[in-house]
């Protein structure tokens, strides 16, 4: 075995319910001022009453940033981070989707009094350092894996987007309570739910720090995945399917926090950046091209995936890695997504675009188990036209 580092979030509380223990974490900590983050989405279907009703039982002074973007962009995080300072609070609560987590994690180091850095030194790999203020994450979808990930992801430019990657980034707390995840709508639910997926195959393929830790989150992560989403687009009122796709989703994100993500998602940001489609749309739609593209270097990894899902699966390593794409595709299938680019309004004379943007994504791409040049990212754009 060879030799690896894994880290994560400290304390993970998770359970139907578990929105109760913030009484106990909050009446502990004795913050002076707490930061609720969240999105418009969240205030207006009332969602985050629950946590108020909690901060109002403990007596606690907070405040609400409730102006959140998807793909947030930069003059959005700064000002959530002026509002903070502003407000002089001493403590964040990110509430929401991986966007409201993202820019609640920026805000926990950028408005801590004693924080010298700006935004533009965070960007990069272990460029942020402390301090930081205390960190409280409740994710609100079972996708991005946001709430256990030392990543925040910023969109910096028209259509670029930089990511923070430090271990400050990790939260204190996370706390995953699918009561929150109830009202999403189907297509969220599959798009994040293939971004879960997603997150699993790749950090159980990614070429530099796959480790054994992380490949036993990630199997055990798709597994659960695998086993809930259909149901939850069946049934969106199903609780237990609901759980077990959050602890699913926070597997991933402990796996690819550690065993880094690769291709699909190099291929995914522009689709974000220039047509401001979902990041699990955007992965969906270049998953199954990216995995035919892969074999070469990862059928062994994809065999095993396939026989950890379904034990009963038969054949050689080239049969089964077969097997697990077409049963890719099938949950894509059944995700109800749009799964062609012509369909969502992209321009085919902007795919060479596309590619020269992917081509960008080198923190990315030096992930992926087999190498991608500019060639082969527009071919597979091609493909999914």
């Amino acid at each position: 075995m060879r030799p690896f580092q894994f880290q994560t979030v400290s304390n993970i509380i998770s359970g139907l319910g578990s929105i109760q223990e913030l009484q106990k974490i909050l009446v502990e900590r004795s913050f002076r001022k707490v930061l609720l983050v969240t999105d418009a989405g969240m205030i207006e279907h009332q969602l985050h009453v629950p946590i108020l009703d909690i901060l109002d039982a403990t007596k606690s002074d907070f405040v609400i940033y409730s102006d959140v973007q998807a793909d947030p962009p930069e003059h959005i995080v700064l000002s959530a981070v002026d509002f903070a300072i502003s407000h002089e609070v001493d403590a964040v609560i990110g509430f929401g989707g991986g966007s409201s987590l993202d820019v609640a994690k920026i805000i926990a180091i950028l408005a801590d009094p004693k924080q010298t850095q700006t935004i533009q030194d965070l960007y990069g790999v272990n460029h942020a350092k402390h301090p930081r203020l205390p960190l409280i994450v409740i994710p609100t979808t079972a996708g991005t894996g946001s709430e256990v990930t030392p990543i925040s992801i910023v969109t910096t430019g028209e259509t670029t987007k930089t990511g923070i990657v430090s271990p400050v980034l990790y939260a204190d707390i996370a706390i995953l309570d699918a009561h929150f995840t109830q009202s999403l709508p189907t297509h969220i639910t599959a798009a994040t739910g293939i971004d879960a997926m997603v997150h699993a195959i790749e950090a159980y393929t990614s070429k530099i720090k796959k480790n054994f830790y992380a490949d036993l989150l990630a199997k055990q992560a798709l597994s659960l995945l695998n086993q809930n989403l259909k149901r939850v687009l069946a049934d969106g009122s199903d609780l237990e399917a609901r759980q077990n796709m959050l602890v699913g989703s926070m597997l991933a994100g402990q796996a690819f926090a550690n065993a880094p993500v690769g291709a699909v998602h190099a291929l995914a940001y522009p689709l974000g950046g220039h047509y401001h489609i979902s990041h699990g749309h955007s992965n969906a739609l270049v998953l199954l091209e990216v995995l035919k593209f892969n074999v070469p270097e990862a059928k062994q990894h994809y065999a095993e995936l396939m026989q950890w899902i379904d034990p009963y699966s038969k054949g050689n390593t080239d049969g089964l890695c077969d097997l697990f794409i077409d049963h890719m595709q099938r949950h894509l299938d059944a995700s109800g997504l749009a799964l062609k680019l012509s369909s969502l309004g992209v321009q085919r004379e902007h795919l060479p675009k596309l590619a020269e943007d992917a081509m960008l994504q080198k923190r990315l791409l030096q992930n992926n188990p087999r190498d991608m040049q500019y060639s082969d990212a527009l071919n597979i754009y091609q493909a999914i036209y």
